[in-house]
């Protein structure tokens, strides 16, 4: 070959004039599946956009609605004043308000802490047992498909404080007196908090029962070789394998918590003698029942700020401690 053939010649990976500059091979057939694929990046979007439009409807816009109106005194028909941060100050300084806190976080606390207990107890009770198990663990979580005001109902009945009422029947078995439950300001928040853990049990089992598939077998082994009981191995393979489970569970039952509404409204609706009334159920009778529209939009702001706190908080210890 002459020192002129060689250098017409073209290099490798040199687009070749007569290929209208487009490269040979490979490249040419994968340049369009590129293209193709970024045209239709459109198309999760596409399927996502009616849930995301119920979502901005009836969800995104009433919570920018309910920011504004916490700085307004709202007047229906007569239209709204702005009064700057007085509502939150009137939240703030109410007695009633800081009552509703306390009595939230005992709730939301024991609610958290006992269906997180009792679910961790089911799921170790029914794991690798699906086949002879199946309908105890589909009956088991029956409460959390069953809506909530059907559920409210039932215990009412079963919290008859006539010594003739299901669960005093029961007491009275054991030579225990008649209790008032929900009817008495002693018993009716922990009445409501036993209701609260019966029906968030079941959903937290079915989450430990997916954590507990994870969890290595062979660290079972182990341990049972080296004499480990039950218990133990519980306690140092189990609960260490379900360290996340543990705190999504967590997030989810605090914010679940601390956002009870349904059952107190139906059960006691803050009764008797305010023994039971929480943050969402003063909100709604100051919003709805008083018509001081603003003054329970500032309290469901400041209900929805202590919710991200905490989950900002958790997130964070988390990070830590995987660190």
């Amino acid at each position: 070959m002459s020192l002129d053939q060689v250098k017409r010649a073209p290099l490798p990976g040199r687009r070749s004039p007569g290929t209208g500059g487009r490269p040979a091979g490979g490249a040419a057939a994968a340049r369009p599946k590129n293209s193709r694929r970024a045209g239709r990046w459109w198309t999760p979007w596409l399927f996502l956009a009616p849930a995301l439009l119920l979502f901005l409807y009836f969800k995104f816009i009433p919570m920018a609605s309910a920011l504004t109106m916490s700085f307004q005194e709202v007047q229906p028909y007569l239209g709204n004043r702005w009064v700057g941060t007085e509502n939150y100050t009137t939240v703030l300084g109410s007695d009633g308000f800081r009552e509703a806190v306390g009595h939230t976080v005992v709730l939301a606390a024991g609610q958290t802490a006992g269906s997180m207990l009792l679910g961790l107890v089911l799921a170790l009770l029914m794991e690798g047992q699906g086949r002879r198990l199946g309908f105890v663990r589909s009956a088991a979580f029956l409460p959390v498909v069953v809506p909530i005001a059907v559920v409210a109902e039932l215990w009412r009945i079963m919290y008859h404080p006539t010594e003739d009422g299901m669960l005093n029947s029961l007491l009275g078995l054991v030579g225990s007196g008649p209790s008032g439950f929900i009817n008495h300001p002693d018993t009716s928040l922990g009445s409501i908090m036993i209701t609260g853990i019966w029906r968030g049990a079941p959903y937290d089992m079915m989450i430990f029962l997916a954590g507990l598939a994870s969890v290595d077998r062979g660290l079972y082994e182990a341990a049972k070789v080296d004499g480990a009981s039950r218990l133990q191995r519980v306690w140092h393979v189990t609960v260490p394998g379900l360290r996340s489970v543990f705190t999504i569970l967590f997030i989810l039952a605090a914010i679940r918590g601390l956002r009870v509404f349904t059952e107190v409204f139906l059960l006691t609706n803050g009764g008797p003698d305010g023994s039971t009334e929480v943050v969402m159920t003063l909100i709604y009778k100051l919003g709805l029942e008083q018509n001081r529209l603003g003054v329970g939009a500032a309290g469901a702001v400041l209900l929805f700020i202590a919710t991200l706190i905490l989950t900002i908080v958790v997130h964070l210890m988390r990070r830590r401690e995987s660190k």
